[in-house]
């Protein structure tokens, strides 16, 4: 599977890993115990098996027109009631757009995931996985009530096969 991910900006990955460490000194599930070099705040637009062809250039191509997208995180959330804790981000029409363009860049890859499609996708950045709908009032106390404003600056895509990460920008920020 790869990915097509945004990262965020230095106050919003702080805001995020500093909510992943009062997940874990509270004893929650938190994606601060994910030690693996590539695990780091991002948000998904885009999962499929695949890239098609001279897909990598076109998504590099795309996020050096369109990034930096300024973001605010909103409310923290269960996903589906027992799955993942998540800090939803609100959707800009800028992020929307981005986002409708990534999918169209991978309009002839296979395996799209349906949960990332445009009109499904919910843009969030993870705080846990296999969490209980029933500590969620916990886990809203413990990350915290602010609402981090900042920006995804970068693009990359994981690769689950290898666990690697490639960029997807031409141009240095």
């Amino acid at each position: 599977m790869r990915t097509v991910e945004v990262i965020c900006s230095a106050e919003l990955d702080d805001a995020v890993r500093a909510a992943w460490d009062r997940l874990a000194a509270a004893g929650l599930p938190s994606l601060a115990r994910n030690t693996h070099p590539t695990n780091r705040p991002h948000l998904t637009l885009a999962a499929v098996d695949e890239f098609p062809p001279g897909a990598e250039h076109r998504l590099a191509g795309l996020f050096d027109a369109a990034l930096p997208v300024p973001v605010t995180l909103d409310r923290i959330v269960v996903l589906d009631g027992s799955a993942p804790l998540v800090w939803l981000v609100r959707p800009t029409p800028a992020l929307t757009a981005l986002h409708a363009a990534a999918w169209d860049v991978l309009a002839h890859a296979t395996g799209h995931r349906p949960w990332h499609a445009p009109g499904a996708w919910v843009p969030h950045l993870s705080l846990a996985l296999r969490f209980r709908n029933a500590d969620l009032r916990l886990a809203r106390a413990v990350a915290g009530g602010q609402r981090p404003m900042g920006a995804f600056v970068a693009a990359r895509s994981y690769d689950g096969t290898d666990r690697s990460v490639t960029p997807l920008i031409h141009q240095q920020r």
